[in-house]
């Protein structure tokens, strides 16, 4: 090997040795990089995201590993405390944290790791994560859960034939007005589900003709609607 010249100054040939001893710590630090590289691989997925109706059912799998000894599910809501699903394989034992009863192994874990909830809520919306474990290594799988409300409305005349006009919507209550205006006070009510539902009764002295118009205002539901509920609504039957 010669002499190379950089910049004005000479660098001399490197001993054997230490050609040899730089050479071990290249591939020392190559197969460090590899091991990171394949760690990083192994733990890092992305986070997908899930979205169920409301009281309907929402299921979420795991990473599809065979000779799985162990998977765990870690749920972290919005609201309430974290809950734990654990099931070792090899010893056929189940262990659960915190977790209500809609939320379980959708069959027996040791066939299926899928994790079901039951008649979803809007408190079950959060972080979900998968981890299975086997001889390979550990894997995880992460899940965000959105529940998916759709507002509902509806219109109708009491026992008394009084227009009654109801919005059921996410948090915050929906807003009820009438046409004629209306001197009733909307009603709110919260349902275990996590939504509320107002109820406006019409009572206005006169409508001077006109079938009352409900207006539900909220920014998930823009809706208008009228009806009559007078005893009579053909003029040459009564």
């Amino acid at each position: 090997m010669g002499i190379s010249q950089q910049a004005g100054w000479c660098k001399k040939p490197a001993s054997p040795m230490n050609m040899r001893a730089a050479l071990e710590v290249v591939r020392s630090t190559t197969w460090t990089i590899v091991l990171l590289t394949s760690m990083a691989v192994t733990g890092a997925t992305g986070i997908y995201r899930v979205s169920a109706r409301l009281g309907h059912s929402a299921v979420m799998t795991c990473p599809n590993k065979t000779n799985i000894t162990m998977v765990t599910w870690k749920i972290s809501p919005k609201i309430g405390g974290q809950c734990t699903l654990a099931n070792l394989i090899d010893e056929n034992k189940s262990e659960r944290t915190n977790c209500s009863d809609r939320i379980n192994w959708k069959s027996r874990p040791d066939w299926d790791q899928a994790l079901e909830i039951q008649q979803v809520r809007m408190a079950d919306e959060g972080n979900y994560t998968c981890e299975v474990v086997n001889a390979d290594g550990n894997f995880h799988g992460l899940y965000h859960l959105t529940v998916l409300v759709f507002p509902r409305m509806a219109l109708y005349c009491d026992d008394h034939g009084n227009p009654v006009c109801e919005a059921e919507t996410v948090k915050p209550a929906a807003g009820i007005s009438w046409v004629p205006e209306s001197n009733s006070t909307p009603r709110a009510d919260s349902n275990d589900n996590g939504t509320v539902t107002v109820l406006s009764r019409f009572a206005a002295r006169s409508t001077n003709g006109r079938n009352p118009t409900c207006i539900v205002s909220h920014a998930t539901l823009n809706e208008t609607k009228s009806i009559d509920c007078s005893p009579c609504k053909l003029p040459f039957v009564c």
